[in-house]
């Protein structure tokens, strides 16, 4: 398929930076490059589609929660929006350590549609234009402009896509399959063919969701509720603690059977993932139900959420039972989970195909190696989920605008950011599926933890330009704060006093034999700081005493102290390997010791950094080692 315009005109208006897309990436690249100065419009096939969720209306999760914190203390969005319109909030992982807390919001999904686009709509320097983009165009390397459907040109410095999963996107369930979006929306069907044309490498992935049902056919007497926390937590370092403290919404949870699990095997000769009919590749970490029946066939039950979409609607989202089965299988097999056995189907469950790129294509600061100011981000990195989607978008638009700034891009390396393991994930190893964050591919997730993502990142934010003076202010103090408070606790001595043996008793912890430190009782497991506050005779008391994040931060510190200092020690010795830059002009064929696939793996993506090499698959220590001497650095 391809476009062929019957006229094409110029428009006489002069942007900055033009972004293709207005999904969770689109937003965050177009309100950045915006609030950096820059005159930016951004694409989208529906106003009504911007940041649409058209999958599970939830933000945050496990390791996803990293990523909008992260966002938020850079000066992102998607933590306020969230924060403005959720309507259950939990943290997850509470019985494990603080590296793996994760906050979880579901949200009221129309409203936070909304909140976004009032949130562009009001960003000065920032247009929202309906309009299919088709081409991209180039000259001697580089990035002049856009063309659009209706054949309009408009000229730009730089570009940003961000078209996460509408690019010839097709939706399927059953025998049934239509050339559309997400939601029924738009495709984009032809920016494709001129991408292809650029030399880009395009890949073909695979997701899924749920079918959505009526709230009134749904008897939630045979389900689990499922509550939010009592004390909910913000996502945005912005938000008054006290302004989200609302009345939430339940979820519920109930399990599918063995008989689910009989109508989906009697039936995976009509599901489109098993006849051939889906040619994409799905994610592996959010697999379909058919997927779950037939990998794990020993289990004999799977969770199933069922989560309201909003406030205002009646339509409810099964959460762990996306499908591309018929809709009489749906029908059937939903029927079979208890409390669903009169359910009513709003909007069948489908999957759908659509066009990424592979990722190994772009620089660290997601600029295309081989086209000057072409930048990428979102699901069309090959990444899944709102939230990776969100961090790539911003990474995205702050180096279009650093750019044309004349400046260093902003990479962050994953001793800093889940979004710097996010983005070298994507940007260094080879993926045949949607990638999805996981904290489990932190390798320093006890430093990079969600609850200290503002102390880690702020400063970077607010020398980016997107982070106020006063907010920046407020940082400074809150960290003045924690390091003298932990300092006190250090020096604070107490007695084996009766209160003292009284309380320690109380938690099931060893009495003391003579004096100790708080600090050195706040580090036994079973005590924490609010425990020991009837002991502690000095603690500040201003005005109403110290905020739950500064107190949350002095105990990790405190507890963790050994494993912190160990780890950042670890962190030493990776900043040295990604401290040894590889000049960009490096002719690898002149190292004659490398092995013939490192020198095929190092030509193909010409890694920044000795450390960014040394995580090429095929590249080996011993490669590293021939490298590393060539570069004058030889032991």
């Amino acid at each position: 398929m391809r476009y062929s315009a019957s006229s094409v005109w110029v428009n006489d208006d002069e942007y900055d930076i033009a972004v293709i897309g207005a999904g969770h990436a689109g937003c965050e690249a177009a309100l950045a490059s915006a609030r950096l100065g820059f005159r930016t419009i951004v694409f989208t096939v529906s106003v009504d589609s911007i940041a649409l969720m058209p999958c599970n209306p939830n933000i945050g999760g496990s390791s996803k929660g990293h990523l909008v914190r992260e966002v938020d203390a850079l000066g992102g969005e998607m933590g306020k929006v969230i924060d403005q319109t959720f309507i259950q909030s939990k943290m997850l992982n509470r019985s494990k350590g603080p590296a793996v807390h994760s906050l979880r919001a579901q949200a009221d999904k129309a409203q936070y549609s909304r909140t976004m686009r009032q949130v562009l709509e009001n960003q000065e320097r920032l247009e929202i234009k309906q309009m299919e983009v088709v081409r991209i165009l180039v000259s001697d390397g580089k990035v002049t402009g856009v063309q659009t459907y209706s054949g309009a040109v408009y000229h730009c410095r730089a570009v940003i896509l961000c078209t996460g999963t509408y690019l010839k996107a097709r939706c399927i369930y059953g025998e049934v399959s239509s050339n559309t979006g997400p939601n029924g929306l738009q495709a984009a069907n032809y920016l494709t063919d001129s991408l292809k044309e650029l030399g880009i490498k395009m890949y073909r992935f695979k997701t899924g969701t749920p079918a959505r049902i009526d709230r009134n056919s749904v008897d939630f007497s045979k389900m689990e509720e499922q509550f939010g926390d009592e004390r909910v937590v913000p996502f945005s370092f912005t938000t008054d603690p006290e302004d989200v403290q609302i009345d939430q919404v339940s979820c519920w949870l109930t399990y599918t059977n063995q008989m689910t699990h009989d109508i989906i095997r009697k039936n995976l000769d009509r599901s489109p993932l098993f006849s051939g009919m889906i040619e994409g590749t799905g994610p592996r970490y959010c697999p379909s139900i058919e997927d779950k029946v037939v990998k794990f066939a020993d289990k004999d039950r799977h969770q199933v959420f069922i989560e309201p979409e909003g406030i205002e609607t009646n339509e409810m989202y099964i959460g762990g039972m996306s499908s591309s089965l018929p809709e009489d299988v749906q029908y059937a097999m939903y029927r079979t989970v208890p409390g669903l056995e009169n359910v009513k189907i709003v909007r069948n469950a489908y999957a759908i195909e659509y066009d990424c790129i592979d990722a190994r294509q772009l620089k660290p600061s997601l600029e295309f190696r081989d086209i000057e100011g072409l930048y990428s981000g979102g699901q069309f990195n090959g990444s899944s989920g709102y939230e990776e989607a969100a961090a790539q978008g911003l990474i995205a638009g702050i180096n279009a605008a650093r750019k044309l700034q004349e400046k260093e891009p902003v990479v962050l390396d994953r001793s800093e950011a889940y979004i710097g393991v996010l983005i070298d994930d994507l940007v260094t190893k080879e993926s045949h599926e949607p990638y999805r964050m996981m904290t489990s591919r932190a390798e320093y997730r006890l430093l990079l933890r969600q609850d200290n993502a503002d102390q880690r990142l702020t400063k970077m934010g607010y020398e980016i330009g997107l982070i106020s003076e006063e907010r920046y202010r407020r940082l400074l103090e809150k960290e003045e704060l924690i390091r003298s408070e932990i300092k006190r606790l250090n020096l604070t001595n107490v007695g084996n006093t009766d209160k003292v043996q009284e309380i320690l008793k109380s938690c099931g912890s060893t009495p003391l034999v003579s004096g100790a430190s708080l600090a050195e009782l706040i580090r036994r497991p079973e005590l924490s700081y609010r425990i020991l506050e009837e002991i502690d005779e000095h603690r500040p008391h201003f005005p109403e005493g110290l905020s739950d994040e500064v107190i949350e931060q002095v105990e990790i510190s405190i507890k963790y102290d050994g494993y912190i200092s160990r780890q950042k020690k670890q962190v030493e010795q990776f900043k040295k390997m990604e401290g040894r830059k590889i000049p960009e002009n490096i002719d690898y064929d002149e190292i004659k010791s490398l092995r013939i696939e490192a020198l095929q793996k190092l030509k193909e993506y010409r890694p920044v950094s000795i450390g960014q090499a040394s995580r090429i698959s095929g590249v080996s220590p011993a490669d590293i080692s021939v490298l590393l001497v060539h570069l004058g650095g030889g032991k």
